[in-house]
This record gives C-alpha cells, structure tokens and sequence, in this order.
C-alpha cells in the first residue's frame, strides 16, 4: 500500500475571530499543489492534550506505516504541549514522516528546521499559560463584581440574561415551586426537633426531587442550608460573616435584607469550609434571596454547632465499608445496630424499597470465602501465564482521567472571561469533559485485571490465611485490593473483582 498525505486540522471554538477547519485546510491543499491526501478533522478539541479522537487515528496510521506526510496550518493545530509535540516529532522520525506547516514553513528534515519547532511550541505553551491566567483573573474580577460566574444553577432558582453595570451576563430568579421547597426546608430544620432525615423523608414523600430528578439526600440538604446564596442578606448576615472572619468586599451599608450572597473559598484554606469560615470571601449577589435573614442564620448556627452532619465518616464497623452498595438502587449500605445493612436511600426517603434484611457478619464471612476461593483461581492461572506488571493502556487512562479531573477544576475555578463570549462555552466545555470523565471511570474498572503486582496479591493471601488475627485497616486494605464493588440484597449478592 502507497503512503499518502495526511492533512490535520484542529478548531477548539467556532468563533469569528479564529481560523475556520474549511480555511485550514484550504491552506494545507495549496501546500500540496493539486496532491491527494486524507483529511483529519477534530472540532470543538483543546491543544492542551493529544486526547482527541481524530488526531489519535493519525497516529495510528502513522504507526500503520501509510503516513507520508503531515500538513497542518499551524503548528499549535497539532499540540501546544512540549512534551507531546517531541513525542510527536521522534514518532515522525521512526516512521518517515515528513511535517508541514503551512503558515510557518518548517523542514523537519534539518536540525535547524526541529530546534525552530521546539522555539515555537514553547511560545505556543506560554500563551495557553497567559490565557489561562487572564481567565482566572478575569474571573476573580467578576466576582468580586458579583456578576454570575456559571456553572450549575443552584436549586430554588433560574437563570435569565441581564446586564449588569453595563455587562451582559446573567442573574438568579427564584423558581417557584423550588423556592417554596426551600423555604419548607429552612423551617423545618429551624426546629430544634427536626432532623435531616427527618425532612429528607417528608419532602421526597410530597414529591420533591433535585437535579435530574433524585431525591433530596441529606448531603444535597445540608448545601442548601448553608448556602447564603438563599439568604435575604441584611446587617446580621454582615455582622455573622465578619464575627467568623469572613472577608467582605461589599460595605455593611449594602446589606438591605434584599440581595442574597456568593461566598468564594480563599486559596489558602484547607480547613473544613463549611464549618470554617475564615478567609473565604463574601459579595453581595445581584438576585433577590428568597429565605428571610433571620430564619436562615438561625439555621446556619444550628449547622455549624451540629456534629450530625459528616461529609467522609471514617469506617469503624464494617470493613466491607465503601464496597458494599444497595442492590436495588446501587447507594451505599450503611451499618445498624453492628448487626445489620441498610439502604442509605431507604433509610433517608424510602425512594428506594431497601434491600431487605441482610446480616453484617454473614455477608462479611461470605465476601471473605469468595475471595479466597478467587484468589486460588488466580494464582490458578497465573501459574500459566506470567502476570502482567504494567498496563500502558490503564496508566494511560489513569494518566487522561487525571487530565480531565484537573481541567474540569481549573475551568471551575476560573469560570468566566472579560465579556460574554467564553462563558457559554466554558460551561459547555465542563459538561463535555464530565462526560470523557465517566466514560474513562468506567473503562479503568474495566482495565484494573490486568494491574494487580504480585507482591500485593502476596500480601493478600497472608491476609486471608490469617484473617482472625488481621486488623481492621488491612482487612480494608487487603478487599480494596482485589474488589471494586459490591451489590447486595437479601436475596443476591455480586462482586465486580479487580483481579
């Protein structure tokens, strides 16, 4: 088979002022004066990474061995990362292939040609680096302006465009029947009497139900509640924010009892945000509050003197604890009584119908003889065949998964821009790359067999040959090792493995 001319071409944005994929490769066929050549299109994809679909078959040929050449517009097109456009450069040299940049007139062929390639890309990365950092600042610009700065539309409201002070943006209006939903809330749990779960369960009861349609969990509850974003911010809002050393941008004059409030984490702050609540910053938001100022710090003191109320308790009954899943709605299990597992949505709302009685130590010695019986199978088999040390396909994927996550942060963090263009699109960027993120969740779990070393399933078997005597931890540790999850009721229960 002849190798043929590969054209790449890579747009992250439609917008006005960027270079269209049609005018790109427009550019790249006159390089080739009448040639033929395969086109590589990827839209809507970052130069931050080489994870895009289109650039990855390119690769794939090139490693095929049906590559003769690579045009593109310009080099950012191809990768603004360093280390992936050397990569990229030693993968063209072991298959002879030549590059081609339209714009900049490049000869990989020459050393001079590669060291002016590696100046590029290092100007290329400055200024996705510049970028970003204009992002971020623009975005502490607008909050501190209080102007919205997207992501999800908290619950009780709507979002609606609006200019503010002479920017288009947008503002919070209250959603009736959400609204009234979280005043009920605000009520209830300023009884002294009432609990979380006490209003977990009433409200799901009347047919209450959050984002996409859940039922109210006690964890979704307790950011409600102590969100000022609800609050009608008046001067004892002012006056309990500055006692707890919160940092105020708006004047004590500005709190009407109308507007309610954006609170930001400071950077340094590692503590628990929700109970400490110094060197996080406060600004009035343009929207109206919809819960009176009185009712809600009513509310929020009786969440911070609350200890009911744990985002990560600690295991301490059950080392099956964080495996161990309902197997009817697929929520965690909790421990009752030491003696038995419950349904955690059951328990909370009744929105699951629970998974019947299933006994803590019963389950427990049966998890225990599967994993033995599964570790003799596996050392069944690797008896014939050698284990496999490393998986590049799953450090691969850990290696995306741990890009994506840090993207989705970042944008996070910086959600916003000098005008109105961005943000639309950061927001859409968000939920796309939510999206990558649990497709590669779910095929690391699918990759985790071939990962397993063997001085861990060593370590595991020592475990399990003494399991009476093995302390709590490593039992945890010993099941983390060789299983993902765990679904039961009292009928079934299945274990997915690692191993």
């Amino acid at each position: 088979m002849s190798k043929i001319n590969a054209i790449y071409a890579r747009q992250s944005v439609d917008r006005a002022d960027s270079i269209s994929i049609d005018s790109q490769i427009d550019f790249c066929k006159y390089e080739l004066r009448g040639g033929e050549s395969k086109e590589y299109i990827d839209r809507g994809f970052s130069g931050k990474n080489t994870d895009r679909p289109q650039f990855q078959q390119l690769v794939k040929d090139i490693e095929a061995g049906n590559i003769a050449r690579v045009i593109v517009y310009k080099l950012d097109r191809i990768s603004r990362s360093i280390l992936d456009f050397s990569k990229l450069m030693e993968l063209f040299q072991q298959h002879n292939v030549e590059f081609v940049s339209s714009t900049e007139k490049f000869d990989t062929s020459t050393p001079m040609g590669r060291a002016m390639l590696n100046i590029c890309i290092v100007f290329a990365q400055l200024e996705r680096e510049t970028i970003q950092r204009r992002v971020q600042d623009a975005w502490r610009t607008r909050s501190l302006k209080g102007l919205r700065t997207g992501g999800r539309t908290p619950y009780g409201f709507r979002v609606e465009p609006h200019v503010i002070d002479g920017i288009q943006n947008a503002w919070l209006v209250a959603e009736p029947t959400e609204a009234a939903f979280v005043r009920r809330m605000y009520e209830m749990y300023a009884d002294p009497q009432i609990s979380m779960h006490d209003i977990t369960r009433t409200l799901t009861a009347e047919g209450m139900r959050t984002y996409h349609g859940r039922p109210l969990s006690r964890a979704a509850l307790a950011i409600i509640l102590r969100n000022p974003i609800y609050v009608k911010a008046d001067l004892d809002v002012y006056e309990f924010y500055k006692s707890q050393g919160t940092d105020i941008v708006n004047d004590p004059a500005d709190f009407t009892g109308a507007n309610g409030c954006y609170l930001y984490q400071g950077k340094g702050n590692t503590e628990n945000k929700h109970k400490h609540l110094e060197g996080q910053t406060l600004v009035l938001a343009p929207h109206e509050g919809i819960v009176p100022s009185d009712l809600w710090l009513k509310v929020r003191k009786k969440l911070l003197a609350s200890h009911s109320y744990r985002s990560a308790n600690k295991a301490r009954n059950s080392w099956l604890a964080g495996k161990i899943k309902c197997g009817r709605c697929g929520y965690a299990l909790m421990v009752i009584g030491k003696k038995y597992y419950r349904c955690s949505v059951h328990a909370e709302n009744k929105f699951c119908s629970g998974c019947g009685c299933v006994k803590m130590h019963e389950l427990e010695s049966f998890v225990y003889g599967e994993m033995v019986d599964k570790l003799k199978t596996f050392h069944t088999l690797q008896g014939k065949q050698k284990m496999v040390r490393a998986n590049p396909r799953l450090t691969k994927k850990q290696a995306a998964f741990a890009q994506v996550n840090a993207e989705i942060e970042t944008l996070m963090d910086s959600l916003a821009d000098a005008g109105a263009t961005l943000l639309p699109y950061v927001n859409r960027k968000i939920e796309e790359l939510d999206g990558r993120k649990q497709a590669l969740n779910a095929e690391i779990a699918a990759l985790t067999l071939e990962t397993t070393p063997p001085e861990q399933i060593k370590a595991i078997a020592n475990y399990l040959d003494d399991w009476e005597n093995v302390s709590f931890d490593d039992k945890r540790r010993a099941l983390d090792g060789v299983v993902s999850r765990i679904r039961a009721t009292s009928e079934n229960v299945e274990i997915e493995w690692k191993i």
